[in-house]
């Protein structure tokens, strides 16, 4: 079964940019779709995108237009660019196949604040 491994995290003030990645251990080439979710603090996990094995990409409504989301299929690897950040956007961050299977792997802490 594919595990999935977040990296990238970190802390960053408001209006930085991180870049999120995901190393899979086997292939993505079969997941149709592949998503970054998200967990903030007294929230439920929330799907924050998600990209189609062709490259179409999907935003949540509160992300869209400072997030970017793409996979590299040979690589087996899903990134999400993470520009123009809010306190809002602290979280972890996992990444998974939409809609998500198997294990979650142990995300990646995403702290925006000044």
């Amino acid at each position: 079964q594919v595990q999935f491994v977040e990296s990238g995290g970190g802390l960053v003030q408001p209006g930085g940019s991180l870049r999120l990645s995901c190393a899979a251990s086997g292939s993505i080439r079969s997941i149709y779709s592949m998503g970054w979710y998200r967990q903030a603090p007294g929230k439920q996990r929330e799907l924050v995108a998600r990209v189609a094995t062709g490259g179409t990409t999907t935003y949540a409504d509160s992300v869209k237009g400072r997030f970017t989301i793409s996979r590299d299929n040979a690589k087996n690897t899903v990134s999400l660019q993470m520009n123009s950040l809010k306190p809002e956007d602290t979280a972890v961050y996992y990444c998974n196949a939409y809609p998500p299977f198997g294990f979650w792997g142990q995300g990646t802490q995403v702290t925006v604040s000044s």
